[in-house]
């Protein structure tokens, strides 16, 4: 096991230098960030140089990201163009992003593979078929639409929530925008968890456990769950970086400021700095996710092992 995991984290090196080359390149093609500084008007030559300068866009690309790379492993992520640091504003926006995250990943977790188990259990009933309809429904919606219905109904008719999410960013507040956020996710879980055990209930060892006159409960919690939870697992594992670098449309609904607030707000700004140094955070959370759903595997499954 400790092998595997030097080598996973050895691969990850390679991984998380061209995730960042590519953002950096990317982010570089948007646009002049010197020309967004300036407002309406156009800088001239002289502020423009300096503003280059200063920034070091003047440096050829590739020097760029050397130069940004040499700083990101010492801990500098740089300066936003209004002089804030990047760390700084890290420290402000990933805390109220973790918590919108967390909740999220809860509904998914509870919700997705209890109505997951039950669906799959029940195949061909009645309640399989609604849950199915309602999945697809919500699969078929898109988040902005959800987010909007849900702040116009509870927060501006029925007044159960504020619109707004405070500058706090309480747990509290975060239900409905993690539903949101998470309702997507949430449904394919579903669906998933409700396919894993409708094949696995016909499966020998499942017919092996019930031959042996062991409970049902005990059949399905330690035999039929733990063998049916691996897809799951992996979609949940790897969906916690795309929940929060994709959090920019429900944190805009409900003026969160976290991680998909300053990334727009970086984009928007063609700030360089911001983009790439969040971005690259979020490759770190992704490649880690992906490591720890791996390790999760062995212990749902004790066949499995690592050299």
């Amino acid at each position: 096991m400790g092998r595997y995991v030097i080598r996973r984290l050895l691969q990850m090196i390679p991984v998380f230098l061209g995730a960042t080359l590519l953002i950096f390149l990317m982010v570089n093609v948007m646009g002049d960030p010197i020309a967004g500084l300036c407002g309406e008007r156009r800088c001239d030559p002289a502020t423009a140089a300096q503003l280059r300068k200063e920034f070091g866009l003047d440096m050829p690309v590739w020097q760029q990201y050397v130069t940004y790379m040499g700083n990101v492993f010492t801990g500098d992520f740089g300066t936003a163009f209004n002089g804030q640091k990047v760390t700084e504003l890290m420290g402000e926006a990933f805390p109220v992003t973790i918590r919108l995250t967390l909740v999220a990943i809860v509904f998914e977790i509870v919700i997705g593979i209890a109505l997951g188990v039950v669906t799959g259990l029940r195949r061909g009933r009645p309640v399989d078929s609604g849950v199915l309809l309602l999945t697809l429904v919500v699969i078929s919606v898109p988040t902005f639409v959800t987010g909007l219905l849900l702040q116009l109904l509870l927060g501006y008719e029925w007044g159960v929530i504020d619109p707004s999410v405070s500058t706090d960013a309480r747990l509290d507040e975060l239900i409905v925008p993690g539903l949101v956020l998470a309702s997507v996710s949430l449904a394919y879980v579903t669906r998933l968890t409700r396919t894993s055990i409708a094949e696995n209930s016909r499966a020998d060892y499942v017919r092996t456990a019930k031959a042996k006159g062991l409970p049902r409960s005990r059949v399905i919690r330690r035999h039929l769950l733990r063998n049916s939870l691996i897809p799951v697992v992996t979609f949940i594992g790897t969906d916690v970086g795309a929940l929060m670098g994709g959090a920019i449309v429900t944190e805009r609904i409900f003026n969160i400021h976290g991680v998909g607030y300053q990334l727009y707000q970086g984009i928007l700004r063609q700030n360089t700095q911001t983009v790439v140094g969040f971005v690259s955070v979020l490759v770190i959370v992704f490649l880690v996710a992906n490591l720890l759903v791996d390790l999760l595997y062995a212990v749902l499954d004790p066949r499995i092992r690592y050299a």
